[in-house]
């Protein structure tokens, strides 16, 4: 048919009408809701870089926890913030670190909710970096017991998934081998498969406390121009043992996201990672683009694009505004 029998516009003259036609939807079970945990007053630390996000003591962190359950958000991704560093990171695999107390409280008050943990020692060590330091380079293989015990810590405080972000050649079989050995085998491995060395980490590192006190991360996390490469670490992850894979970050990755989903047949996660989320703030507060807006439409580009699911810091404002739509869309019919 040739116009005007065919108007595309009649499909998008009233709401009703453009959800009855949309193609990719959100919904807050997609979404996964970063979290810092910390164990140091005071309780709640607003995070200057990250608007509307804070560091949060174990007991904070479950309450929101609990919120975004009821509001349906599926699942919770914890980052330790410990009270002391040191070169190896041992605060990672602290039974009574941060996020094993998290894990813990999330349980008790939030139990339908899916927890998974970070797996890096960046936000433990001293020195900021992912891994053990030999004559100032990361020691890949000496680094991957650290990351088996950091992820024990965690799988046995009652974590449902371990996510190592941390880009050691080898550590998705690490830790698989470390949790089946402890008869932790139903604990889920997703890796943060295809981790860019990125500029739109900085608020994480603020928030963390984890930028490198010397060099940098380039010889580990991957070269933002490769995508057949990005395959290749995924394939490798799952090969592995991933049960999922993480790209990161989204926004300027989205043809990675895309190649990665046609690639593979495991689930897919897409990390709106902080840079992106403090961008998105920075230019509404000058009011250049309308924020809510924006937060739909990035997250719905990341969907779009293959995600299965989205890490967002947006997750408990995107998870009530979903609820506002669908209740005003109820009224309305």
């Amino acid at each position: 048919m040739s116009y005007p029998a065919q108007r595309g516009r009649r499909l998008r003259r009233t709401e009703g009408l453009r959800a009855l036609a949309r193609e990719t939807r959100l919904s807050p079970d997609q979404l996964v809701a970063p979290l810092f945990v910390h164990q140091s007053e005071p309780a709640r630390q607003p995070i200057a870089s990250l608007p509307g996000q804070a560091r949060l003591t174990p007991e904070l962190a479950a309450d929101e926890a609990r919120a975004l359950s009821a509001l349906g958000v599926g699942s919770v991704l914890l980052f330790g913030i410990p009270a002391r560093k040191d070169a190896e990171g041992s605060a990672a695999w602290d039974e009574q670190g941060p996020v094993p107390r998290a894990i813990r409280a999330i349980r008790r008050h939030a139990p339908q909710m899916v927890v998974w943990a970070d797996v890096c020692l960046c936000e433990y060590t001293d020195h900021g970096h992912c891994g053990l330091l030999a004559d100032g380079e990361v020691d890949n293989d000496a680094t991957l017991p650290l990351l088996a015990r950091a992820a024990l810590a965690y799988a046995h405080a009652g974590a449902d998934v371990v996510a190592p972000s941390d880009m050691m050649d080898g550590r998705v079989q690490a830790l698989r081998a470390a949790l089946d050995h402890a008869g932790l085998s139903r604990t889920a491995i997703v890796s943060y498969a295809v981790k860019y060395a990125s500029a739109f980490f900085g608020p994480f590192r603020e928030a963390a406390g984890s930028t490198p006190r010397l060099g940098d991360r380039r010889g580990y996390q991957m070269d933002s121009a490769n995508v057949r490469e990005a395959l290749r670490e995924a394939e490798s992850d799952v090969a592995e043992g991933a049960d999922a894979v993480i790209v990161k970050p989204g926004l300027p990755y989205l043809d990675v996201v895309r190649a990665v989903r046609e690639a593979l047949h495991v689930p897919l996660v897409a990390y709106q990672v902080s840079g992106e989320y403090a961008m998105i703030h920075a230019a509404a507060e000058r009011g250049w683009i309308d924020l809510e807006r924006a937060m739909v439409e990035t997250v719905l580009g990341l969907r779009r694009a293959g995600a299965d699911l989205v890490i967002t810091y947006f997750a408990r404002t995107l998870a009530e505004r979903l609820a506002e739509a669908r209740l005003a869309l109820e009224e309305q019919r």
